[in-house]
């Protein structure tokens, strides 16, 4: 488990930010350095993503809201379903309205 979150990575394509690898604790740190500030992302790529725990999606939500709001979502990595629904995150990552 500690190999693939050490292999978590995220780049730059255009107006969305491509990530691969498992988005877990371990590596999510290290992901925040690389992205900087999220100017003119409108989608984020998770379809080379393997898994994703809940600083994985604190840290995809962040970005989202970074990046002015709902962003499009290309992938669904397993554990984003239960995830976004636990904390009631709509499809584009905002919180939902209560």
């Amino acid at each position: 488990m500690a190999g693939s979150a050490a292999t978590a990575q995220v780049r730059r394509d255009g107006d969305a930010l491509v990530f691969s690898g498992a988005l877990l604790r371990a590596g999510v740190t290290a992901l925040w350095k690389q992205v900087g500030a999220p100017a003119g992302v409108r989608r984020l790529d998770l379809r080379a993503v393997e898994r994703l725990d809940s600083a994985g999606l604190a840290l995809l939500a962040e970005l989202a809201a970074r990046a002015g709001g709902e962003v499009a979502i290309d992938g669904e990595p397993a554990g984003l379903a239960e995830l976004r629904a636990a904390y009631r995150l709509t499809p584009g990552l905002a919180f939902a309205a209560a």
